[in-house]
């Protein structure tokens, strides 16, 4: 490489002097709002229906609400014995039932989250 070709590449290297950082540019705030009434309850219910239909013990399957400044907490709780059932092997059942009610939240322009207990 020769010298004019070496000098060629360090300008490359520089950073354009006609371009300026933005400094007064903020980042959009994420808005989360809380789900209506209608819509924790229909969460709640989808909830309740898959975890029915998996479980032995479906009369044990409790699934309670819990609205936060995060979002809507859904917590289900199930006989010991059917813990399992739930997860799911390495967990793809309630992966699968959080992807589910995430979905349902990002239509409701809210957050959810399921708690296995």
């Amino acid at each position: 490489m020769n010298e004019q070709e070496k000098q060629e590449e360090q300008e490359d290297l520089k950073e354009p002097e006609d371009i300026k950082e933005p400094e007064d540019i903020k980042e959009p705030e994420a808005r989360v709002t809380q789900a209506s009434p209608k819509e924790a309850e229909g969460m709640k219910e989808l909830v309740d229906y898959i975890a029915k239909a998996i479980v032995n013990a479906p009369d044990d399957v409790v699934v309670t609400e819990e609205t936060d400044e995060q979002g809507t907490v859904l917590k289900l709780q199930v006989n010991d014995d059917d813990k399992g059932r739930v997860i799911g092997k390495q967990g793809r059942v309630a992966q699968a039932m959080r992807t589910l009610l995430r979905v349902i939240a990002a239509k409701a322009g809210t957050r959810a989250t399921l708690e296995i207990i």
